[in-house]
């Protein structure tokens, strides 16, 4: 059964990893729908979040074919796992004084800010899961999304790892 999968993967961090991983994925078929690359706790090791979609078995194969990668360290499918999962996203969006107000009572709804107020725009900056982040753009599309950024889904396991 196809399904969503959010994929830890604990990399060196050293150049031309990202484009390696990427490309498996490629050369694999698979679509990565969100990628989030940072360092992680180690000294000189990253940790990038990948969301995808594939079925078990097809996941089984990537995370084998991650690990023939020299620079990988750890794989681990955090969907499998109950998970805590947030994404940042930025949205400018046209704002006339006099329609701020019902642009506020959205803002303040999805527990969002206005992190910059131009003469006739704002920019919003919400935290949460991509669902909570696509309602915030769908209810503020009426009032005309200038640009839109998302940082891609970034995730941990619940709880004590061992």
């Amino acid at each position: 059964m196809t399904r969503k999968h959010t994929i830890s993967v604990l990399v060196n961090n050293q150049p031309g990893v990202l484009q390696r991983v990427s490309g498996l994925f490629g050369r694999r078929g698979f679509n990565i729908e969100s990628i989030t690359v940072g360092e992680s706790e180690e000294n000189g090791l990253s940790r990038m979040v990948i969301v995808t979609t594939g079925d078990d078995h097809t996941l089984e194969q990537v995370s084998k074919q991650l690990y023939k990668l020299i620079d990988v360290i750890k794989v681990v499918d955090l969907s499998s796992n109950p998970m805590v999962a947030r994404e940042l996203a930025l949205i400018k969006v046209n704002a006339e004084p006099n329609m701020r107000p019902e642009i506020l009572g959205v803002v303040e709804t999805f527990r969002a800010a206005v992190v910059d107020i131009g003469p006739n725009s704002l920019i919003v900056q919400v935290v949460g899961d991509s669902e909570k982040i696509d309602a915030m753009t769908e209810l503020l599309k009426p009032y005309g999304i200038k640009e839109l950024s998302r940082t891609g889904v970034t995730a941990m396991i619940r709880g004590m790892v061992k």
